[in-house]
């Protein structure tokens, strides 16, 4: 890896991206600036945009639509004045990101909660009696999920 640039296998080789996502990239206008290209129109990558891919990459990996990222990106490559936009853009991510974590948490618990079962029933080899109660697996993951639950003990119909 050399000097003040990056070709596109290095910077492949850093982030973990193919050279066709790093195409993806700029073709959808995911980055502030252009990206570089030699005399041989090789792309080439400063620093800089490693950083900003990397950081693409979190906002992707955490459900950022592609379409709020290259709006961050316009906010970005226009300069300061539009921080308010950006901070309002972040938050609304934060929000849906924070929603997501919560609902994991639940089903987490669940799937805790099936798993402690199914565990003691092996320890005590009592794995069978687990398909003569009441509640098989799918109710007992369902638990959680209390007003679809409610809406399907409503008489139907």
């Amino acid at each position: 890896m050399g000097g003040d640039t990056f070709s596109s296998g290095e910077v492949s080789e850093i982030t973990g991206m193919s050279a066709h996502a790093l195409r993806y990239y700029e073709r959808e206008g995911l980055f502030p600036g252009r990206v570089g290209r030699t005399g041989g129109r090789w792309r080439t990558y400063t620093r800089q945009d490693v950083e900003w891919l990397l950081g693409c990459a979190r906002l992707r990996a955490s459900g950022m639509p592609v379409a709020d990222i290259r709006r961050y990106a316009e906010l970005v490559a226009a300069g300061p004045g539009n921080e308010e936009a950006r901070l309002e853009l972040m938050r609304a991510h934060r929000r849906r990101v924070e929603r997501q974590m919560a609902e994991l948490r639940v089903s987490l618990d669940a799937i805790a909660t099936k798993t402690e079962t199914y565990e003691k029933a092996v320890a005590d080899g009592a794995a069978a009696t687990l398909w003569t109660g009441e509640e098989p697996l799918v109710c007992a993951l369902a638990a959680p999920d209390t007003e679809a639950l409610a809406r399907l003990r409503r008489p139907m119909r």
